[in-house]
């Protein structure tokens, strides 16, 4: 089931969410120009719905295909009812480009996937004390796309409330994205922002999660791609910085740190200098 679309999700920026119960709002989620589609049958979707939100994924399937964007689908957590029936329903999804696991707490649970829905890429949800407990195992599972913070439910399961830059949930941030590191996968996704009309809390989300080495965004409005999208993009500053380094690197150091406006300039900052390059399109990573 491995696509060209789910490797695409590994560079995605932007992740909204759409109602799965809500088929009238596809067509919008699709020409967001969000990076990333998600159709949610866990939260969004109450119980009784969730049956009919299934019958409406599978009849609008090839008018959602037919858009030039990745799609997934949020499953419903392993303990629930409508489990098997999600995952009957993804594997008749062709180009899905993978699947959102909520409360992802176990390597069994990835695993079980793998043998159910075999090439498909999941991206699961670190959303409990147990899902961070076995971060390190879930991030090295082969199926394991990106990992995505669900900071929300992680709070509620956790009786954590936090102060309005939540800082509380740093070590939750760091984590996610050390382990992310640590199996080789891409960066991790951050969590919503939930203040949908609150464009700067936006931005500061979304600068918090890229200072934790964050590259993605969950989001819930429409509104809130294109903050994402410019809150992740290196500023000017940091490009003009970046071109120096590079410049300064491939012109006369040899290998060997140098000095550039005052800073040793040496091989590691020399690596995220020509990452942020990449970001704009103008250098390749070596």
């Amino acid at each position: 089931m491995s696509n060209l679309k789910s490797k695409y999700c590994a560079s995605a920026r932007s992740f909204l969410f759409v109602p799965a119960n809500r088929p009238e709002r596809y067509e919008k989620a699709l020409k967001s120009g969000a990076d990333v589609v998600i159709i949610d049958l866990e939260d969004a979707v109450p119980a009784k719905d969730k049956a009919a939100a299934r019958d409406a994924i599978a009849e609008h399937w090839p008018r959602i295909t037919a858009h030039d964007v990745a799609v997934v689908i949020r499953i419903n957590a392993e303990s629930s009812p409508g489990w098997t029936a999600d995952i009957e329903l993804a594997g008749q999804l062709p180009g899905l480009a993978a699947i959102m696991l909520p409360k992802a707490e176990t390597p069994a649970t990835l695993r079980l996937l793998d043998e159910r829905l075999p090439g498909l890429h999941v991206l699961p949800l670190i959303e409990s004390a147990a899902g961070l407990e076995s971060l390190k195992a879930i991030a090295r599972m082969s199926n394991v796309l990106r990992l995505v913070v669900g900071h929300i439910d992680f709070m509620a399961g956790t009786g954590i409330t936090c102060s309005e830059d939540e800082r509380e949930l740093d070590p939750l941030r760091f984590a996610v994205s050390m382990a992310s590191r640590g199996a080789g996968l891409a960066p991790p996704v951050d969590g919503v922002t939930v203040q949908t009309g609150d464009a700067q809390r936006l931005v500061a989300d979304t600068h918090r999660g890229k200072r934790f080495g964050f590259a993605g965004k969950l989001c819930i409005h429409p509104q809130q791609v294109a903050g994402v999208h410019a809150a992740l993009a290196p500023s000017d500053e940091e490009v003009l910085w970046a071109r120096r380094v590079v410049v300064g690197a491939d012109t006369g150091s040899n290998g060997a740190a140098l000095q550039l406006v005052g800073r040793m300039v040496d091989l590691p900052v020399v690596l995220q200098a020509r990452r942020t390059l990449a970001m704009v399109g103008t250098v390749a990573v070596r």
